[in-house]
């Protein structure tokens, strides 16, 4: 098991690797709550990841990988049965397209938050994903450079420690 630590600065590292990581618009918190653009504080296993067959090759990776589909969503109605899990789309809540346009979801990590059990209004989609190129500031997840997050991947991350300010 490797666990990486992330510091509120935006900075991940595993062993003696650095990577420079986008977090949340409203940094890191100990209190996540849904929609609060905050990265949660904590120790967040690894679940599986995600990714864009036609955009990503093979990579390495220490759990296990499903492709992406554009009927893949991710529920992010607090009110919804189906609220932090992965859904087919079309879907009748609230929810994210897992299959976009830009590049940030191409490889997506999916973090063990808040689905051990689910409680509604903590947090929904806290994924390790692909960064946009500014490192703008993500809605809670944490985002590296697509080389750094291949490179973490094949390093055999399985958990990501995010320290609180």
């Amino acid at each position: 098991m490797s666990e990486a630590v992330v510091t509120p600065n935006g900075w991940l590292t595993l062993g003696t690797a650095r990577y420079r990581a986008a977090l949340g618009r409203a940094g890191v918190s100990a209190r996540k709550m849904e929609a609060d653009e905050a990265t949660p504080a904590g120790v967040l296993p690894l679940r599986r990841v995600l990714f864009r067959a036609d955009r990503v090759g093979v990579f390495a990776c220490p759990v296990l990988r499903e492709p992406l589909a554009p009927e893949d969503g991710w529920c992010d109605d607090a009110g919804h049965p189906a609220y932090n899990t992965q859904v087919r789309l079309p879907f009748d809540a609230r929810h994210e397209v897992l299959w976009r346009g830009d590049a940030v979801y191409d490889v997506i990590g999916v973090l063990g938050w808040n689905d051990a059990p689910v409680a509604p209004r903590r947090g929904s989609a806290i994924f390790l994903h692909v960064a946009r190129p500014d490192y703008a500031p993500t809605e809670g997840c944490v985002a590296l450079a697509l080389p750094d997050l291949l490179a973490l991947l094949s390093a055999g991350v399985t958990s990501l420690k995010i320290l609180p300010p």
